[in-house]
């Protein structure tokens, strides 16, 4: 990717240098990397270091990196991913540790007016010292952190050393001494924390790193981003910001903002260049007269019929490449690029009929959001790579979904993420980092989060794609209805209840939506998820987002409780399901694969591992009592899938007072049993491949409840499409006993009710444990949408156990396998056991007498495939005596 955007940009500057006769580029910033040489110990005194003695003596280490990730490189922590060795890598966020580098540094160098040392991320608290000097102490891992250190400079060898301190052990004996402690998350299963007094409300740190319900306890610490010193002369351009105060499709009325500091008062001349996706280049230059110190300017500029970037689905995702050029004198002193796209958003917030609206708007166009929640892809941030980010957001995209919220309990992720998610058209509702514990209310803490999402904002700010910054996840809620918050505020007075809700009234409501106003306007700010910006209560289905965990969590109801639920927006909802087989078996020895081993227990974090037994229950509700452990796993990727299609499905036939689903969760932080529906590995669960389905954009949605069945039929084109849709009634071998259909065409962005159908209509006397009725949606006679409906649990029905024929020949550098059932065979899963694989589908339904055929990409031979080659059914998996 990052030579793809070099590409482009180096073709730019080439044809504009060719046009406008422009200095040879030579940016006066030179940057010198102080990535290599770093060393790392245990802090001479540490109570932990006489436990790990190899520890004490100056290791190796890897910035950007983590304590934990160089301990596993030198093998002296054990990978806390494999069975429960998580316990085992727990000291070391309890220890305070040393890096240390040693770096020349050159004539040329120390010539310069300035000199600076960046620390692009700091884990989390830090004192940095520069021969011998304290320079830094910082105490957040979300800010860059920018130094004047010409002074202390050397010709030739210098010393850079960081001290890091355990976040638990540098705030937890201040916190025991507090009158209260405030509210947070998840209590550390280690012991290591006391019940109730969590630290990590009170540090910017990732959140997800104490521990979550889907993933781990490692609190990491260390240099986890770049370090580098920056030389510069005269001036230096701090920030370069396209913003777009009005975007249609007549004209972009833009502003070229660049933050600008300079040494003394001078005169200077910008040159904007910019080129369209088209290829057409333009050039507008700009004198300017800049004052001694910081400077701001916004040079207005228009493009008229601009190539607006759309979201996937409503048009091309257009791209413009910006390059801002500053002279003084006729000589280069600093330039800067941006790549961004060109549109408008709008969060619609309306009063209607069924409350007030919660809709976003891209360029004029009521978009309905179809996607999932995205969480750190990994404990260990510096692990996570650009391949690993553009097969997810890539997974996102191919599974028909427009939209991912970043969560609020990670980190705000690197450039790639965005950059990819822009040239894909996926818009990204962007959390600020907080993830649900309540957060201090002093001035000094805010203060640091106004840094913190200052410096975030303005990194972020061009990605077109991020279309909401939203305060916090879950915080106003939990302070509302959950039952540990409504428990401590029985044990405060009032004014200190006061004082804590001011505090976050303050932070939410001002500090980051006036962050948000001030740096991005073009872009919506909200409060709190979910939430109804103050109009009220939060988490209420006639405004705002919701999020709704009745299923599954709380009262644990049934899926088809999805059903009695209609709000404006569905940001949370989820299901968890167990990871495939072959997941399973990269953490887990074969001792360890039952459903209640105490290593499938440690990978199971809701409900300290009992949600196994919650999984259980839900998996056994539609299935039975799976036959092994494969078969459950199976049964509850299948689970999973079919009720989060029943949620999305009813969410968008009930377009427009729903206006959005994103399910919980995409991707995964570590192998483990989990909400996901791409695993850590980055294999597809039934949820990914169902969610192509349920998130296309044309859907026939059948949706049965109480007897009687709902049938809608939904566009997210912007065009009328004439469509016919269909029913057939048959039994499980095939033969048809009712069928009808109809002529329609399809308003745009809209659902269209086409009729309710009872059981007695459909059956009209069959056997409902022996028939089943098949929905499709045809275009040009084509089949783009198929919904089945049963009239009972799986469990239920007297499912055939299928002969599923499956076919495997080459076809070009792939190959192509063929399936086909004379019996209905549900839930088809195609898998290869231990051979990495992809299918172009699966987990879905052969139709009697139906052959479909499906892709399949691998580098292993076609004879090792066919002896490898697994095929799957529910009626299979369902134990024999329950059929």
């Amino acid at each position: 990717m990052t030579g793809w955007l070099t590409r482009r940009r180096l073709g730019l500057l080439c044809a504009l240098a060719c046009i406008a006769g422009l200095p040879s580029i030579a940016s006066a910033l030179a940057t010198q990397s102080l990535e290599g040489g770093w060393q790392f110990r245990i802090a001479p005194g540490d109570p932990h270091a006489s436990a790990h003695p190899r520890t004490e003596q100056w290791l190796t280490a890897t910035v950007p990196g983590s304590v934990q990730t160089d301990l596993m490189a030198l093998k002296l922590v054990p990978d806390p991913y494999w069975r429960d060795n998580e316990a085992k890598i727990q000291w070391v966020g309890l220890s305070n540790w040393q890096y240390r580098a040693r770096f020349k540094v050159d004539a040329a160098t120390l010539g310069r007016a300035h000199v600076d040392l960046v620390f692009d991320g700091l884990d989390t608290f830090a004192d940095v010292y520069l021969n011998g000097h304290s320079i830094l102490a910082a105490d957040n891992m979300f800010r860059r952190w920018r130094v004047p250190v010409k002074s202390l400079l050397r010709a030739g060898a210098n010393t850079l050393e960081v001290k890091l301190y355990s976040p638990i052990e540098r705030l937890q004996p201040w916190l025991l001494k507090q009158p209260y402690a405030l509210p947070g998350e998840f209590d550390s299963s280690f012991g290591d924390e006391p019940k109730g007094k969590q630290t990590a409300n009170y540090a910017r740190k990732a959140a997800y790193q104490y521990g979550w319900d889907w993933g781990p306890r490692v609190v990491t610490e260390g240099i986890w981003q770049d370090v580098k010193l920056q030389s510069w002369d005269t001036l230096r351009l701090a920030d370069f910001h396209v913003a777009q105060p009005q975007v249609d499709a007549n004209v972009a009325k833009l502003q070229a903002q660049l933050d600008i500091d300079a040494d003394a008062a001078l005169s200077a001349r910008v040159a904007l260049h910019w080129r369209a996706p088209g290829g057409q280049t333009r050039l507008l230059q700009h004198d300017v007269e800049l004052k001694a110190g910081d400077n701001h300017l916004a040079i207005p500029f228009e493009i008229t019929r601009p190539q607006r970037w759309w979201p996937v689905g409503y048009g091309k995702p257009d791209l413009y490449d910006f390059h801002v050029d500053l002279l003084v004198g006729g000589k280069l002193l600093a330039s800067a690029e941006r790549e961004t796209g060109l549109r408008s958003v709008e969060l619609r917030r309306r009063k209607d009929q069924w409350g007030k609206s919660f809709e976003f708007v891209v360029n004029g166009v009521p978009i309905f959001a179809k996607g999932a929640n995205f969480i750190p892809p990994d404990i260990f941030p510096t692990r996570v790579t650009p391949t690993q980010i553009r097969h997810l957001l890539e997974s996102a995209r191919d599974a028909n979904m427009n939209m991912l919220r970043v969560w609020g309990g990670g980190y705000y992720l690197p450039d790639d993420f965005y950059a990819t998610a822009d040239r894909l058209g996926l818009m990204v509702w962007q959390d600020f980092m907080f993830g649900g514990a309540i957060p201090p209310s002093d001035p000094k803490f805010r203060d640091n989060v106004r840094a913190e999402a200052t410096q975030q904002v303005q990194r972020l700010r061009d990605h077109p794609s991020i279309v909401l910054w939203c305060g916090n996840n879950e915080v106003e809620t939990g302070w509302e209805s959950w039952d540990d918050r409504k428990a401590f505020k029985k044990t405060i007075t009032t004014a200190q209840r006061r004082h804590i809700e001011q505090g976050m009234r303050e932070l939410f409501d001002h500090t980051l939506r006036d962050v948000v106003a001030n740096y991005e306007p073009d872009v919506p700010y909200w409060p709190s998820t979910p939430g109804t910006d103050y109009d009220g209560p939060v988490n209420v289905t006639d405004d705002g987002d919701y999020h709704y965990w009745n299923v599954w969590s709380g009262d644990a109801l049934p899926v088809t409780a999805y059903l009695d639920v209609t709000p404006r927006f569905m940001s949370e909802y989820g299901l968890q399901s167990m990871p495939a087989m072959a997941t399973v078996g990269a953490f887990t020895e074969p001792s360890d694969r039952s459903i209640d081993s105490e290593v499938m227990r440690a990978h199971q974090k809701f409900d300290k591992g009992n949600g196994n037994e919650r999984l259980l229950k839900y998996a056994e509700r539609e299935f039975g009592e799976p036959k092994d452990l494969a078969s459950f796993a199976y049964l509850s990727q299948v689970m999973q899938a079919e009720g989060i299609q029943l949620a999305a499905e009813h969410l968008r036939a009930s377009r427009p007072r729903s206006m959005g689903s994103l399910y919980w969760q995409l991707d995964d932080a570590w192998p483990g049993i989990t909400w996901s529906s791409i695993d850590w590995y980055g294999r597809w669960k039934a949820l990914q491949y169902h969610a192509r389905r349920f998130y296309a954009t044309l859907l026939i949605s059948a949706l049965r409840d109480r007897g009687a069945t709902k049938v809608s039929l939904v566009s997210d084109r912007t065009s009328p499409i004439h469509a016919r849709w269909r029913l057939r009634v048959m039994d499980f071998s095939g033969k048809v006993l009712q069928q009808k259909q109809a002529n329609v065409t399809l308003p745009p962005l809209a659902a269209t009710p086409v009729g309710t159908f009872s059981d007695g209509q459909l059956l009209h006397g069959a056997n409902p444990r022996a028939t089943f009725a098949v929905f499709e949606l045809l275009v040009d006679n084509q089949v783009v949408s198929r919904n089945l409906v049963f009239f009972d649990a799986p469990k239920n029905l007297a499912l055939p156990v299928p002969h599923v024929d499956a076919q495997l020949v080459q076809k070009g550098d792939g190959y192509a396998l063929t399936l086909s059932s004379g019996m209905l065979a549900r839930e088809v899963w195609v898998s290869f056991g231990g051979i990495h694989a992809s299918v172009s589908d699966n987990a879905f339904d052969i139709l009697p007498g139906q052959r479909v055929t499906v892709a399949v990409h691998s580098k292993a031979s076609l004879d090792a495939l066919r002896k490898a080659l697994e095929v799957q059914d529910v009626a299979d998996a369902m134990r024999a005596d329950v059929q």
